[in-house]
């Protein structure tokens, strides 16, 4: 499902839902553990997990991009700087066994990279619920097509 965009005093949102058939103490180890982070993101690592320590994006160039962690409950909310923006993950247990993960992108202004970011992240969440299920998902022919879709509703909202 594409996530849903709106125009806010502050920016866009841009807020993706998805429901896990796996409990949240798994779910925030994918989030949060590097061993299980890599496996959806190769290029991200925590560094420091509390709020105001820092996970490390691998520009693959020698460098990296230090992002803040502004918001941290432990198995429920992680919210850290993206760039000049910034991206929430909030976990819910959901029925008996399952949880709830809402994704929130706050993004100040839209760019031609924009549409790029969006569907690389609604790529990432069905990677998790891939992984989670033990399947694997073609990336790259899946951001294609999400990418388009992205790029469509954007031209709207400008």
């Amino acid at each position: 499902m594409l996530a849903t965009i709106q125009k806010t005093e502050q920016g866009y949102t841009a807020h993706y839902v998805r429901h896990y058939s796996h409990s949240a103490d798994l779910v925030w180890a994918y989030l949060t553990d590097n061993g299980y982070l890599q496996q959806w993101f190769s290029e991200l690592r925590v560094d420091e997990l509390r709020v105001g320590g820092l996970l490390k994006f691998d520009m693959q160039d020698g460098t990296f991009e230090e992002m803040e962690i502004l918001d941290l409950e432990p198995k429920s909310v992680l919210e850290y700087t993206w760039g000049e923006d910034r991206v929430r993950f909030e976990l819910k247990p959901e029925g008996a066994a399952g949880c709830r993960l809402d994704f929130i992108e706050r993004i100040g202004k839209l760019t031609d990279h924009t549409p790029r970011d969006l569907a690389g992240w609604h790529v990432c969440l069905d990677v998790i619920a891939a992984l989670l299920d033990g399947r694997t998902l073609e990336r790259e022919l899946e951001w294609k097509g999400w990418y388009e879709q992205y790029k469509a509703r954007l031209a709207g909202l400008e």
